[in-house]
Parts: C-alpha cells; sequence; structure tokens
C-alpha cells in the first residue's frame, strides 16, 4: 500500500496532484491545513495537505522487508490502511466523512485517540512468558494469537457481547495470514467493525409534502429533548418548516418543556389525543418539510399502551411518508434494551438514536442493538444543550473507542 502526502493552495489542486502521480484509485485519507512558515508567511495564502493512499498487489517480499525494518506503526495500520480499506468497501460518501472528521485533527490529536490501546498493546506483547506448569509443553503463542486474545478483552471491556465478540475474532481469524503482523490483525478488526455498523442514515426530507417523523422509546431516555435539538438544527441551521406535536398526555410536564422548545424556536406546537387529530395536522402542516412527533414512553411490557403505540405510528400510513426513531439510552443494560428493541420490532420498522453517552464509558451495547435489530444508526447525544450535545452517528469514533482508543 502507498500512503503519501499532497499540498497545493486548494485541495482540488493537490487531489488532482495525486492522482496525476498515483492514479485515479487512491483514496482521500485526511485534508488538513498548512501553515506556511518564514518571516513573512502571514503574507501568503495556506496550503492544503491532502494524505491519499493506494493499495498495491500484496508481495511476500513485502513483508520480508517489513519485517526487516520494524513493523508498520499501530496508528499508521488503524487510521491509514483499515479507514480506507474499510471506506472503499462502504461507501465514497463514508471516505468523505472519515476525511472531513480526519481534517478536524492534526496528527498527533489521532495518535491521542488509539494510545491507551498502543500502550495496552505493547505492554502485553512485550511481557515474558508465564512460566508454564511442571511437565507441560504447550506450544508457544504468536505475537497475533495473543493481540487477538487482547483485543477480545478489550471489546469485553466495553460490554460488547462474548457472542459478537467471538464472531468478530472468527471472521478475523479466517482472512488473517500466518506470520502477519499484529497490526494487519487490528486493521481488519477495525475495518470489519465499521463494515458492521454500516453507513449512518440522517433524517431527509420526503420527495412530496411533509415527512412525519415519530419518536419513540420508553420514559427517561430523552426523547423531547432530542427532538429538540433535531428541530432546532432543521429549522434555525436548515431553513426547514417543522411542526412539533406530542402524544404523552400522561406527562404535563414533557408537553411543556415541547411546548417551549417550540416557542424558543418559533414553530408550530400541538397536543394530540387522537389518531384523528395526527391526520387533521397532516392536513394543516402540509406546506411543512417535516411534523415532528413525541410520543409517550411506556412500558415495553404493558400491552394496552402498545397497541396505542402501533396505531399512532400507523395512523398516516398512505397519507404522507414517514419514519420511525427508536431513543435509547446508552446506559441501559444490554438485556433491558434487547426486550425494548423486539417490543418496537412488533409494531414498526425503525432506526436507532442513542443518547446519554455522556454518562458511560462502555459503548459496547450499540454494536450489540445494530447486529441484533439489523436497524441503522443515525444520531448519538451527549448532553442535555439545546441545540448542541448531538451529531450523526459516527463509526469510525465508536470503533476506536471499543478497540481501547479514547474518544474525544
Amino acid at each position: 500500500m502507498i500512503i503519501k502526502k499532497f499540498q497545493g493552495k486548494t485541495e482540488a489542486e493537490a487531489v488532482e496532484s495525486a492522482k496525476k502521480e498515483l492514479g485515479s484509485n487512491v483514496v482521500i485519507m485526511n485534508v488538513r491545513n498548512m501553515k506556511r512558515k518564514g518571516m513573512f508567511s502571514f503574507l501568503k495564502p495556506q496550503l492544503i495537505e491532502v494524505t491519499v493512499a493506494l493499495e498495491e498487489e500484496p508481495e511476500q517480499s513485502s513483508i520480508s522487508k517489513k519485517e526487516e525494518s520494524g513493523q508498520q506503526p499501530l496508528i499508521d495500520a488503524i487510521v491509514h490502511k483499515a479507514a480506507m480499506e474499510a471506506a472503499a468497501s462502504i461507501d465514497s460518501n463514508m471516505a468523505k466523512e472519515a476525511a472531513a472528521e480526519n481534517s478536524r485533527q492534526d496528527s498527533s490529536a489521532i495518535e491521542e485517540k488509539l494510545d491507551t490501546l498502543h500502550t495496552l498493546l505493547e505492554q502485553q506483547l512485550q511481557k515474558p512468558e508465564e512460566i508454564k506448569g511442571e511437565g507441560l509443553e504447550e506450544e508457544e503463542e504468536s505475537e497475533v494469537e495473543r493481540f487477538m486474545k487482547l483485543l477480545y478483552n478489550t471489546m469485553l471491556t466495553n460490554e460488547v457481547s462474548e457472542q459478537n465478540a467471538n464472531q468478530i475474532i472468527d471472521e478475523i481469524e479466517k482472512i488473517n495470514k500466518p506470520n502477519m503482523p499484529f497490526d494487519y490483525a487490528l486493521a481488519n478488526t477495525y475495518q470489519k467493525m465499521i463494515l458492521k455498523f454500516g453507513k449512518p442514515v440522517e433524517i431527509a426530507p420526503a420527495e412530496k409534502g411533509p415527512k412525519v417523523v415519530f419518536f419513540v422509546g420508553p420514559t427517561g431516555v430523552g426523547k423531547t429533548t432530542t427532538i429538540a435539538k433535531i428541530a432546532s438544527k432543521f429549522s434555525v441551521e436548515g431553513g426547514r418548516k417543522v411542526a412539533l406535536l406530542t402524544a404523552d398526555t400522561y406527562r404535563i410536564a414533557a408537553a411543556e418543556q415541547l411546548r417551549t422548545y417550540a416557542n424558543i424556536l418559533e414553530v408550530p406546537f400541538r397536543v394530540i389525543y387522537s389518531t384523528e387529530e395526527i391526520e387533521q395536522a397532516l392536513r394543516d402542516f402540509k406546506n411543512y418539510d417535516f411534523i415532528m412527533v413525541d410520543t409517550a414512553g411506556h412500558s415495553h411490557q404493558n400491552e394496552a399502551q402498545k397497541e396505542s403505540m402501533a396505531s399512532f405510528v400507523h395512523s398516516v400510513d398512505g397519507m404522507a411518508e414517514k419514519e420511525v426513531f427508536l431513543v435509547l439510552s446508552a446506559t441501559t443494560k444490554y438485556r433491558d434494551l434487547i426486550s425494548i428493541a423486539d417490543t418496537y420490532s412488533a409494531m414498526t420498522d425503525y432506526k436507532l438514536i442513542f443518547t446519554k453517552l455522556d454518562e458511560t464509558t462502555t459503548l459496547g451495547n450499540l454494536l450489540n442493538l445494530k447486529l441484533h435489530t439489523g436497524a441503522s444508526l443515525s444520531y448519538v447525544t451527549y448532553g442535555q444543550n439545546v441545540p448542541d450535545d448531538i451529531e450523526v452517528f459516527n463509526p469510525q469514533k465508536i470503533v476506536k473507542q471499543l478497540l481501547g482508543g479514547r474518544g474525544n
């Protein structure tokens, strides 16, 4: 694999230089501004530096040369090789997103993200072997085998389920080659986990008329605040016409909270008590881009409430485009998440929003629920500030944390 940097006055100019030298198959890995040096550098325009990668056909000799000169640095394997392969496999848009993320960070910040894992690896791989029992002869573990055990334990520590961790390790062991350095195993694991998360799905306008967006989920996960954040992004920053409805007639405080947000955003607000009122709202707001509906949180074991929820969610079928988002807290126990997700799966298809990422240090449940439901992840929140503390789900960032790296 070739990794090389090119500079230009603009990103397009730098990319064009890369394509001229390496061909059109290069993948953009990083884009950042370069400050010129010298006494009068402030008078000169900034340069744009683009890091690109080009995959070469693997050769045995190249591996030998790598072993002679020392293994490829761990961070390079993750940030360059794995991200390049994952981006190419998923979608060119994901490559752009990865580049956009990296463009906001310099190389030292990227290394900081994974220094925890790097230190762990160095400590584990440099440890002398434990004294074996008397009379027992065991085969010496290879570097990759020791690394895979460490990687497995790291995933379990981050509360990736044993089933999912075993599946990932098994898949990586099948594609790893004998005597392959552990940084290649790490790169393959990084790529595999990004592919399992898939591309995040954002809320998009309907092709015609308003899109009705239902937010469902248990009590206390932050649905109302999440709706306010998303509505603010679309209304204030995106210039879209948004109307807010609430079907949560059980909690007066929730309705008043959403009313307050609606007043601040200067968007329509309405409390609805029946499916007929949703249909009426659809007629009243037919010229709007989005009608966002907050629903009542309830026990996923209450049959009457489940039936009521299902009738609300399906009330606009055939009348307007709709999307349903299941809002869950990242702090909820795995078994409860599975039970909640299965309950709503029986009602409708949905996409996932995870809240309260700032209240936990283990994010394995994001991967667990994605693999259990097959639903796309859309947004994550990490605080109470409106309209801040929300972002589109970033698989690269979460995978780095699940592999032992630090978050931003």
